[in-house]
């Protein structure tokens, strides 16, 4: 896949249809009887890139205060969602041991994961910074995760949303209708390529977690160091 391009399709549609009023609101972001739980291997980025983030944020802010912002504590980005969140799940139904030696038996001669965080772009209901591996490292990984798994009888659910493949990290949802989207939009120009650095991941986590990956809702499995 070639991430620019990527990006660069998915912010121009998507910011023609916020402009448009055509995007969508995260209706069960504050709603707490939302159940759906599961388990995701990621990595997260440095302090120094989410100081970065956040004054990126805070322009947003500026723009639309009303809408759902990432803490430091929850930014991250999805290496492999291994069991997509859905009502029900909960951590008695697997051994996270198990999981852990597939993840290991994947990393097995696995180089540095390196990604540039470079420019933003959205969705038609999150905005996002955009993430680009330095190398074929990520994707090499996913696809031993992938093969692995799937040669496992562990329960799992890769790739059935969609298939991964970017490495963004999602910092803003649409909780309420945008007051000024053309002030949004404004922002988010501004930043398109704005250089939030670079950074190396020293850990890969398993987390049980909440479909936003909320701190509060997340519990650490696993660190695999790389």
């Amino acid at each position: 896949m070639n991430l620019t391009e990527h990006y660069n399709q998915l912010y121009k549609s998507s910011s023609e249809g916020i402009l448009n009023e055509n995007y969508n609101l995260d209706f069960k972001i504050n709603d707490v009887s939302d159940s759906r739980f599961g388990i995701t291997l990621l990595l997260r980025p440095s302090e120094k890139i989410k100081t970065e983030i956040q004054f990126f944020l805070k322009e947003l802010k500026s723009a639309e205060p009303f809408q759902y912002y990432y803490p430091d504590s929850d930014i991250h980005i999805t290496v492999m969602s291994i069991i997509s969140c859905y009502e029900g799940f909960s951590l008695e139904k697997i051994n996270v041991e198990d999981y852990a030696k597939v993840i290991k038996k994947s990393m097995e001669d696995l180089g540095e994961i390196k990604i540039d965080f470079r420019g933003v772009t959205a969705s038609n209901s999150a905005v996002m910074i955009q993430g680009f591996p330095s190398d074929e490292t990520l994707n090499i990984l996913r696809n031993k995760l992938r093969e692995n798994f799937r040669n496992s009888t562990l329960e799992q659910s890769i790739d059935s949303r969609y298939p991964i493949a970017a490495a963004h990290s999602t910092v803003m949802r649409f909780t309420e209708k945008l007051q000024n989207p053309e002030k949004l939009i404004q922002v988010t120009d501004q930043f398109r390529d704005y250089n939030f650095g670079g950074f190396k991941a020293e850990k890969l986590e398993l987390v049980f977690n909440d479909w936003y990956l909320r701190e509060k809702s997340t519990n650490l499995l696993y660190n695999f160091v790389l």
